[in-house]
């Protein structure tokens, strides 16, 4: 297969992890005989200082025009709120260019670091549960105002919205253990009641075989930290998908370890690692790559439809974390711990073997 990649690297952390996903990319491509055109491309803050825009036209492009794009992280103290120009606003403009509206954040526990998480080991073991966002619409896109002493957000969605993103649960809830938790604030929020009544109708005439129950977010929040175990796919609108899944990444120990892919109509989508651009520590190669690599993997499933490779990557990282490679967000107390470069390597090892 020929396929085109855009790597941004973007901020902070976010070059060197995309650096070791790329190195694992390309010897997977060599392994399974594909050919991958992975073009790196500026975006971010350092877009905008290059280009005076964090999505510039050669960007936004190149992003088009490829298979897939896999992104590192955006931001830093340096394009902070008082900076002209943010490079948040580029990742919006981006999702919207895309057409990704499906956020998918896989959860799960490797065996190896269940003594990882802040949380005993009984409680996450086994934790293997997914995320399905909405990621285009809700309050971070809805009208904004401000006035001296007032501040408003507006949330709205629309039933086509909530009908696209509850098919795409669906779907992948069909292929899992069939049972979606729907998280809202219906009690007292008018958009989480159309939330349950959409999604309610559509997994129960268009997906008969899969179970769907609603929950409060409230009730989420403590849930998935009393008995994670018992979630399989969670379906949630953009703001209370955000805050829920960085919650859920304890779980697994590290937001260092979770991989990230935001998808739309097509087979193009943006595949990211959960964690942000971590400034207090870029440039120190110890930055853990392995959700940046786990994200290449999901690119290659959900945009190429390469399962088995995407399958050896996956395993190829968990077999490394077993066989002792850690950086030091996953290292044991005490223990010894690896650079970034370092577990790239080990990664690339244990993919060969396979």
């Amino acid at each position: 297969m020929k396929a085109k990649i855009a790597a941004l690297g973007g901020d902070g952390i976010g070059p060197e992890v995309v650096a070791q996903a790329v190195r694992v990319l390309e010897a997977t491509a060599r392994l399974f005989d594909h050919e991958f055109t992975i073009t790196p491309l500026d975006f971010g803050g350092v877009a905008i200082d290059a280009h005076g825009d964090g999505l510039p036209p050669h960007t936004l492009r190149g992003c088009l025009e490829s298979d897939g794009v896999l992104l590192g992280a955006i931001g830093g103290p340096k394009w902070g709120p008082t900076a002209p120009v943010r490079p948040e606003p580029a990742l919006l403009r981006l999702r919207s260019e895309l057409g990704v509206y499906a956020n998918l954040r896989p959860v799960k526990v490797l065996g190896a670091l269940r003594d990882a998480s802040v949380l005993k080991p009984e409680i996450v073991e086994g934790v293997d549960l997914l995320f399905v966002r909405e990621l285009t619409g809700g309050i971070y896109f809805g009208r904004k105002q401000r006035s001296d002493d007032r501040a408003t957000d507006e949330c709205a969605y629309t039933v086509a919205e909530v009908e696209r993103i509850t098919r795409v649960a669906g779907r992948l809830a069909s292929a899992r253990r069939r049972r979606i938790v729907q998280i809202d604030k219906s009690n007292v929020l008018e958009t989480s009641r159309l939330w349950r009544e959409v999604s309610e109708r559509v997994i129960k005439t268009e997906f008969p075989g899969v179970s769907i129950e609603h929950m409060f977010v409230d009730a989420a929040a403590m849930h998935l930290i009393r008995r994670p175990r018992d979630f399989d796919v969670l379906l949630t609108e953009n703001l209370f998908g955000d805050i829920l899944t960085d919650e859920a990444a304890m779980l697994a120990g590290s937001l260092g370890v979770l991989p990230s892919a935001s998808l739309g109509e097509g087979r193009r989508g943006l595949y990211e690692p959960i964690h942000g651009s971590a400034p207090d520590i870029a440039g120190r190669g110890i930055a853990n790559p392995c959700g940046t690599i786990l994200s290449a993997a999901l690119l290659l499933r959900h945009s190429l439809g390469l399962e088995a490779e995407a399958a050896a990557i996956e395993a190829a990282v968990e077999a490394a974390i077993a066989a002792g490679a850690r950086t030091a967000d996953i290292a044991a107390t005490g223990g010894a711990s690896v650079g970034t470069i370092a577990m790239g390597d080990a990664v690339l090892a244990q993919l060969r073997r396979r």
